[in-house]
């Protein structure tokens, strides 16, 4: 990770930590990225970057049941993407996107699959980032460099696992 990984927004400079977990709320990777950049095209490589031992023999698990994320992940090529990996994907539907879908009439197609029950366990990702901010390090950022911040939320990530 190169820089300070700051990015320069209208609130002045920011990072983004783009985070998954399993289904107990404990974290299985991360992405430090400057402010401004997008979140969907950190979602791919997010969930490249996991691997989970199996029991016993084998390879680990590469590949997630079910990605449940918010609007912000919520793009066609992502949704094509984790269809093509057989991943069920549960997000809402960005506004935009529902407008120009409305506005193509007939040929905007249906409206993709939403399970609002199962977008309520989502909550186990805010729990985890409660818990994250629950260090001093991660909630003010201390750290200058990127490469030592996300060394730091790697650290209390393991602390998490070990508790």
């Amino acid at each position: 990770m190169d820089g300070d990984g700051s990015g320069r927004s209208r609130g002045g400079l920011s990072s983004t930590i783009h985070l998954a977990v399993d289904g107990r709320g404990l974290p299985l990777g991360v992405i430090l990225t400057p402010g401004q950049d997008g979140d969907n095209p950190q979602l791919l490589p997010l969930l490249d970057g996991i691997r989970v031992r199996r029991p016993g023999p084998g390879w680990p698990r590469s590949r997630p049941e079910a990605v449940l994320a918010d609007k912000a992940y919520s793009h066609p090529s992502t949704r094509a993407a984790l269809r093509a990996r057989h991943i069920r994907f549960t997000s809402p539907e960005r506004s935009d996107q529902v407008a120009r879908r409305a506005a193509k009439g007939r040929a905007g197609g249906r409206p993709p699959d939403f399970d609002k029950e199962e977008y309520k366990r989502r909550n186990v990702v805010e729990r985890c980032f409660n818990r994250l901010k629950q260090f001093r390090d991660l909630a003010t950022r201390y750290a200058k460099r990127a490469a030592y911040h996300c060394s730091e939320i790697l650290l209390a990530a393991t602390i998490l696992w070990l508790r």
